[in-house]
């Protein structure tokens, strides 16, 4: 059972809404904290922050490593940077404030560093996996398209490679966001999911018609057959309720969006699977579009054209992270030089 210090929880309140409100973090930010100290306070004990000690920090550690994630493999070690980062930050705040500063010091919050070894391992980079057009396509043309739920999952891979937009945007997304006409999707930071509730204008991107045919066919079934109207989500959750034997079943598309993109994830990464391919993400098809652009682009202002479509205010942002060049290539690159 989850024990709980009445001290440490008003500290973490009194930390969440700093975030929030001087930091601007949304809660999705602060939750990932709260869960990081969580994973704290379970180290201790539950001892009151007050009574923390450099030991603490050490034992912290020891335990991260040993400790295995969902998947029931140990965590990574770019996941133990992070949760020791997020515990940092709260230490350095709380050396601040009233009733602890006497109790910790700026200097104690260093102990929650990774060591250098495990820091730079745990940011090495890494060749970056993400799907072919050719490899994607292939998926796509596999998807069946014969009920309400398989005609929403087939467009949601096709608005995918539309786009390029992030997942957790595209959860909630609803039809007023849709314009056919101008083959474009207004991603409206006031009610869409956008990271840092940035306003996206994305143009559909150039690629296979058969994409956009098969997303035009949604929307208008949607409108037409369904009689969705622009408030009702772009790709509802399904409607659920009792069967006559008792229990839930999915009793078809309901008006309502996803609440996150979780579910958005697992239908891409099935479809993949579906044809013994990798799973991956919907977040990999923003690389695989990045690609594309490369290939397209005949200008710096076409390509700057395309990474803004992408969300990005700067290209460097574009190439620096969804451009990857893998070590293969890049000695490939450096003897053709040479040549």
């Amino acid at each position: 059972m989850r024990k709980t210090v009445e001290a440490n929880e008003r500290a973490k309140r009194a930390y969440v809404h700093y975030l929030e409100q001087a930091k601007g973090l949304d809660e999705k930010s602060t939750d990932k904290v709260l869960a990081a100290l969580l994973k704290f306070e379970q180290s201790t004990g539950f001892k009151p922050f007050k009574r923390f000690h450099i030991e603490q920090p050490a034992k912290f550690k020891t335990d991260l490593a040993k400790a295995k994630g969902r998947t029931g493999n140990p965590l990574s070690g770019s996941t133990i940077d992070a949760t020791l980062a997020l515990v940092r930050g709260f230490f350095e705040w709380l050396a601040g404030q009233q009733g602890y500063k006497s109790k910790i010091t700026y200097s104690d919050t260093a102990y929650f560093k990774n060591s250098l070894k495990a820091a730079r391992a745990a940011h090495a980079k890494r060749d970056k996996e993400y799907p072919s057009v050719e490899a994607a396509y292939h998926a796509f043309q596999a998807m069946p398209d014969g009920s309400d739920f398989e005609k929403r999952d087939k467009a949601l891979f096709a608005f995918f490679m539309l786009t390029g937009a992030r997942v957790g945007a595209v959860a909630s997304l609803r039809l007023k966001h849709i314009d056919l006409f101008h083959g474009k999707v207004l991603q409206d930071g006031r009610d869409v999911n956008t990271k840092f509730s940035k306003t996206i204008d994305t143009t559909f991107y150039p690629v296979d018609p058969a994409y956009l045919a098969c997303f035009t066919a949604w929307v208008e079934y949607l409108r037409h057959e369904k009689l969705f109207g622009d408030q009702d989500a772009l790709f509802p959750k399904p409607e659920r309720g009792f069967s006559e034997g008792g229990g839930f079943v999915n009793l078809g598309l309901s008006r309502d969006p996803y609440s996150n993109g979780s579910k958005l994830n697992a239908i891409i990464r099935n479809a993949f699977a579906m044809v013994q391919l990798p799973e991956y993400t919907p977040h990999s098809f923003r690389t695989t579009l990045a690609m594309l652009g490369k290939e397209m682009c005949n200008d710096m202002e076409q390509f700057k054209a395309w990474s803004m479509n992408m969300g990005h205010d700067s290209m460097a942002v574009t190439v620096g992270s969804y451009m990857p060049v893998s070590r293969q290539r890049q000695a490939e690159l450096i003897k053709r030089m040479a040549r």
